[in-house]
């Protein structure tokens, strides 16, 4: 601030309107009169009441007599640093969201801050619209706090085994934070489904979650996609584009299968994560962003990183929190739950009553490892429904290979280690990636198939035998090569 503002900000008297106590209120810790009086007008004019701290022993005496709805703390404090702060309230006042002040360009203090629990982190010099989106979302999370019971909508994450339990309270906690989110899993685990829930559970949930797989756009044309372009930017630019970070502004972008991303966007995603901006194509200045990042994929990112695959700088910015959602045979359980909220689905959307399992399916359902997870399981029963007589479901009906078998039930775990899980179910390359992909599809091709021939090729009583509505029967078709 120059020297011509600070006179007005003296003559300010915060102690002078202090509302009643039922107004929420916020601490500053900072060293530097200038950031704590810019800090309080912008908290004040929010409707905050403020006080203010310039270093530790201060902070700590003023968290001792009152309860704040939220905190900020510089880095760098006279007699300690930000980081004793944030592990101080996270330990004493957990549900106190607090937020880091950091010197410009200093992420590696703020994923530090992060990982010991802080809300979030606000660079100098600090720009007020990024500053009052971030009160306003821990506002959103005080308003919420009235309740200690978890929040997750279990009727769309079944599941009651521990690992399902442990998850869903994981998913609650992490909602309250602004901190990146990695989210590791097999394929077909519900990657997007948990990261969702993150976004629905926590502050930002009426801004808006946009998901995005980075393997699926091009290379050529990420960066347009991320960041967005100005009009005549480049051949084809016929008018100014939104990119993904500004469509997802207040709230959160998913980036499904983010080991996809080449080297190149890799940088540039580093540097939108430091700097809270973005510079579209063609555009002069970059455009500040508040956007949460929630990132996943199926692929081992370590191992990438010690391959030279993928950036161990970028890794560390969005790995501050691992999230791992566990394989179904892990929880097998489970399975017969969501075998039935499968089956009470697909009967909803053709209009019948929902199939029934028979003994022998269910158990065959148990002893299977389902190397492609939950949606592999979708995949089984819709083929079984199609197949079944009397709507009830056969062992036969399945098709389950007999090569991802568990040999004993009575002796595979509910919870198994990965090592064992390899051993037991026997299998190799060809059972799981491409191999898989291609087993399933010839199972689809025999069943579509079958009904084709049932129907005299009428592809309209086919679908509707198969229990998918025509638009998918005609996808699948093409998908398959069925002419």
């Amino acid at each position: 601030m120059n020297g011509d503002s600070r006179p007005a900000l003296r003559q300010r008297n915060f102690s002078g309107t202090i509302p009643p106590m039922s107004q929420p209120a916020a601490l500053i810790i900072d060293d530097e009169r200038d950031i704590r009086e810019l800090l309080s007008i912008t908290l004040g004019r929010m409707g905050l009441r403020v006080d203010t701290a310039a270093d530790v022993a201060q902070a700590k005496a003023r968290l001792a007599e009152t309860h704040y709805t939220l905190c900020f703390t510089d880095m760098m404090l006279p007699d300690g640093s930000g980081q004793q702060i944030v592990e101080w309230i996270a330990a004493n006042h957990p549900r106190t969201p607090v937020a880091m002040i950091t010197a410009h360009g200093n992420v590696d203090a703020a994923v530090t801050a992060l990982k010991a629990g802080a809300f979030d982190f606000v660079s100098k010099p600090v720009d007020i619209t990024i500053l009052r989106r971030l009160v306003q979302a821990a506002l959103k999370l005080a308003e919420e706090k009235g309740s200690d019971a978890p929040r997750t909508d279990a009727s769309r994450l079944l599941g009651d085994s521990s690992a399902m339990t442990q998850l869903r309270a994981t998913i609650d906690k992490l909602a309250r934070s602004q901190a990146p989110v990695y989210i590791a899993g097999e394929s077909g685990v519900g990657k997007e489904l948990v990261a969702r829930l993150i976004h629905e559970q926590g502050p930002r949930a009426t801004a808006p979650f946009v998901p995005v797989n980075c393997g699926a756009i091009p290379a050529e044309l990420m960066e347009s996609e991320f960041f967005g372009h100005m009009k005549g930017s480049f051949t084809g630019a016929a008018a100014d584009k939104i990119g993904l970070f500004q469509a997802a502004a207040g709230g959160t972008l998913f980036l499904d299968e983010v080991a996809d991303l080449p080297m190149h966007m890799q940088v540039k995603l580093l540097r939108v994560i430091q700097e809270k901006a973005v510079r579209p194509i063609g555009g002069r200045a970059e455009l500040p962003v508040d956007v949460r990042i929630l990132c996943a994929t199926h692929k081992d990112l370590g191992r990438l990183v010690e391959a030279g695959q993928f950036r161990q700088d970028l890794y560390y910015r969005i790995n501050v929190i691992e999230l791992r959602v566990p394989p179904l045979r892990e929880r097998r359980d489970d399975i017969p739950k969501l075998a039935g909220r499968i089956l009470e689905r697909l009967a909803g959307n053709s209009g019948g009553a929902p199939a029934r399992l028979s003994p022998d399916a269910l158990d065959a359902l148990l002893r299977y490892s389902f190397p492609g997870n939950v949606r592999e399981l979708e995949n089984v029963l819709e083929r079984a429904v199609a197949l079944c007589e009397n709507n009830m479901i056969a062992a036969d009906d399945l098709h389950l290979s007999t090569r991802a078998r568990v040999p004993d039930l009575a002796a595979a775990p509910a919870v198994a280690a990965p090592q064992e899980d390899e051993d037991d179910d026997g299998l190799d390359d060809e059972a799981t990636g491409v191999g898989l992909d291609s087993y399933i599809s010839n199972l689809e091709r025999e069943a579509i198939m079958k009904v084709l021939q049932e129907t005299r090729y009428n592809k309209t009583a086919a679908a509707k035998k198969l229990g998918i509505t025509f638009r998918a029967m005609r996808y699948k078709l093409k998908k398959l090569g069925i002419d």
